[in-house]
């Protein structure tokens, strides 16, 4: 795994709130995480393929949603998710992404 990617892919607020809803709740389709967190479908799409990109996470298409988790086959991203967590239980905003996280059908 290259550095460059992988710090890229946390290095940015948004995307560092994705992978602690995704690291959190597990497995979530684009429509969720646009919901939660007050943003575009375009700019939460986009910052999933930079980590995607990153190795970080997987998608999965299911009719016109893509679904994305936690890559588990990734040693390095089950390791960045503990510390993530942990550290994210202290971030309001991160709890708060965390409440407004309703799982429905897209």
């Amino acid at each position: 795994m290259q550095l460059t990617p992988l710090f890229k892919g946390l290095s940015d607020p948004v995307r560092l709130r994705i992978f602690y809803a995704l690291a959190r709740k597990g497995e979530l389709c684009v429509c969720h995480l646009t919901d939660a967190l007050k943003l575009p479908q375009s700019t939460v799409s986009r910052h999933l393929n930079t980590l995607k990109h990153a190795g970080l996470v997987v998608s999965e298409r299911r009719a016109k949603w893509v679904y994305y988790a936690l890559d588990e086959s990734s040693e390095t991203a089950k390791v960045l998710a503990a510390l993530v967590c942990e550290q994210g239980e202290r971030e309001p905003q991160l709890q708060q992404d965390l409440e407004n996280i309703r799982i429905t059908h897209c």
